[in-house]
């Protein structure tokens, strides 16, 4: 017996530091658990505890201000807020469920099998309907219906509808992710934004919030735009597309004087009222902008612009036009493969002669000059203008691009295998109407703050490409261009215009050029001795007129015509009358 005690004490005593043991660290594990239950909680189960703590008693919600509102030049507003709703249902806090039931379903058109298992549901809220428009929640809201609540949802309504769709752009995302998306939506987004807040709202019946600091809305937004010439360029485009059989085409009003941005339409479009039933993605970009394009002979204007301003030639300069010119291994041809013989500058431009142009940068220029002009022109680089998807275009650079050839110089003098966006090419000829001055394009005027304060964003010059003189030559031989040249259907009675088409074939991914069809251009400024106004059409593919003699001339000339009468800008005769007697229109405000 005593044996058997001993050996009983003897297994307690070897046991007993383990058990000892194993308490202690418990101990040490309780007291550690409390240390960091006091301590600060990994944000993400703290945010888990709350939200589950509050699940039964409310939800958090993002409150947003309201966006600011974007207005053409003369205060036409171009995108407005409007509300919809989100109905939820509290269950546990229906008075009277067979009511809410019918009120719900009639209003709402809903399917009273839904709603019933909703108003019976065990969950502590449930959601009835969304997309609901205010006069709908209104009704539901006087139905006085206990336990059914509604969440605002902003919208973004535009009231000319595809009319500024690409330059506008959208909003879009729910409540979490409400932002602008393409065009101004998107570039000035932190400035339309309002502030945003997480408010508590609670399931608790007369459960009155704290926190009633109002939030401040967005910045207005004044642009350039004229929606009134917005909708003429639209309706000549949309006519000029139909006439010649066209897939599609840009149109670009401008004020040359300031970089002012009066119209910008495209075709085809899209509703920014309807962005969810677009299928194309590429319907959201802004062609004017966003897709360069080879622009062929208007270019030969800056050509001649940079060996006239260079000093490489001088207006009675001439070559001999045999018909055939070899750069780099690749033989040039004039666009009707005549020989002109001997010729001055501005017959190049007159007869479009893609010889001449090479002449004068090959022979004349050299890479070194042409090249640098053209930079100082703009090409290859963005405008800088305030919209959303600016592309800066291709010119190919001697000894940095890999890919340029000597064979790309005498191309890229009539413009073939350089591309340009239709903004880059008028700021360009913008600058030879402004006499030389490069404006920068700008399509924000004025920003106005929601505390009343105004900014303006007045315009401004970003380089002087040429000298007045050289501007003032190479006007004139625009209008010799378009009074005695291929581009008389560009002509406007009782006006001088400046101007060039360009016809340029496509080119296809084989690295050849598609022969049966073409991009058009015109590109004129008028009155050509005090311009006023600027236009760019471009006209993609065309059946009905493979040249845009044909095509996109007799378009300037239309919309051109309207808008010297919308605008009213005097005829020639009447502003020398003015004039004479110490009168001017170039201040008058339009």
């Amino acid at each position: 017996m005593q044996a058997t005690t001993s050996v009983q004490q003897e297994t307690l005593r070897q046991r007993l530091p383990v058990i000892v043991a194993i308490l202690l660290a418990a101990c040490v594990i309780l007291i550690v658990r409390m240390i960091l239950f006091q301590a600060p909680q990994d944000p993400r189960v703290a945010a888990y505890v709350e939200q589950t703590r509050n699940a039964n008693y409310g939800t958090s919600r993002r409150e947003i201000a309201a966006r600011g509102t974007i207005y053409d030049r003369n205060g036409q507003p171009l995108a407005v807020n409007t509300l919809q709703y989100r109905i939820g249902i509290s269950p546990n806090l229906v008075s009277d469920p067979n009511r809410t039931i019918a009120q719900l379903t009639a209003i709402l058109q809903l399917d009273p099998l839904n709603v019933r298992n909703i108003v019976y549901s065990d969950n502590p809220w449930e959601l009835v309907a969304t997309n609901v428009i205010p006069e709908k929640w209104r009704q539901v809201d006087q139905a006085e219906l206990g336990g059914v609540n509604a969440e605002p949802i902003p919208l973004r309504y535009y009231p000319q509808g595809a009319l500024t769709g690409q330059v506008i752009g959208f909003v879009g995302g729910d409540r979490d992710d409400f932002r602008g998306y393409e065009g101004i939506e998107a570039y000035y987004q932190d400035i339309l934004a309002g502030q945003t807040r997480e408010q508590q709202v609670s399931y608790i019946p007369f459960d009155v919030p704290q926190d009633d600091e109002r939030l401040l809305r967005g910045s207005d937004i004044v642009l350039t735009l004229d929606r009134d010439i917005q909708f003429l360029a639209e309706t000549e485009l949309l006519n000029a597309l139909q006439q010649y059989d066209a897939a599609s085409g840009t149109i670009i009003v401008m004020n040359p004087r300031n970089g002012d941005i009066l119209a910008m339409v495209n075709a085809p479009t899209y509703d920014p009222n309807n962005y969810q039933a677009v299928d194309d993605p590429r319907l959201f970009q802004n062609p004017a902008v966003s897709i360069p394009y080879e622009p062929g002979s208007v270019f030969k204007v800056m050509t001649v612009a940079a060996g006239l301003e260079q000093g490489v030639i001088t207006p009675l300069w001439t070559y001999n036009d045999t018909g055939t010119l070899n750069v780099g291994g690749r033989e040039i041809r004039n666009w009707d493969r005549q020989a002109y013989g001997v010729v001055d500058v501005e017959q190049i431009l007159v007869n479009s002669l893609n010889i001449g142009a090479a002449t004068i940068a090959v022979e004349q220029l050299g890479m070194d000059r042409f090249y640098g002009t053209m930079a100082r022109f703009g090409f290859g680089q963005r405008t800088g203008v305030d919209l959303q998807g600016e592309a800066p275009g291709t010119l190919k650079i001697p000894n940095i691009d890999p890919t340029w050839s000597p064979s790309d110089l005498g191309a890229n003098s009539y413009g073939q295998g350089v591309a340009v966006t239709p903004l880059q090419m008028l700021s360009a000829f913008n600058a030879i109407a402004n006499g030389g001055l490069m404006m920068q394009p700008r399509i924000v005027q004025q920003v106005v703050a929601a505390d009343g304060t105004i900014t303006n964003i007045e315009p401004s010059a970003t380089i002087r490409v040429l000298s007045g003189e050289t501007s003032r030559i190479v006007t004139d031989m625009m209008v010799t261009v378009v009074e005695n040249g291929l581009d008389e259907e560009a002509r406007i009675p009782g006006y001088t215009v400046a101007g060039k088409t360009g016809t340029a074939e496509i080119p296809l991914p084989t690295g050849q050029y598609d022969p049966n069809f073409s991009i058009v251009t015109f590109i004129g400024f008028l009155p050509a001795d005090d311009p006023q106004l600027s236009i760019l059409i471009k006209l993609d593919r065309p059946r009905n007129g493979y040249y845009a003699s044909q095509t996109a001339a007799p378009t300037f000339a239309r919309l051109a015509e309207r808008l010297v009468l919308m605008l009213e800008i005097p005829t020639d005769d009447v502003r020398y009358a003015l004039a004479a007697e110490g009168g001017a229109i170039i201040n008058i405000d339009r």
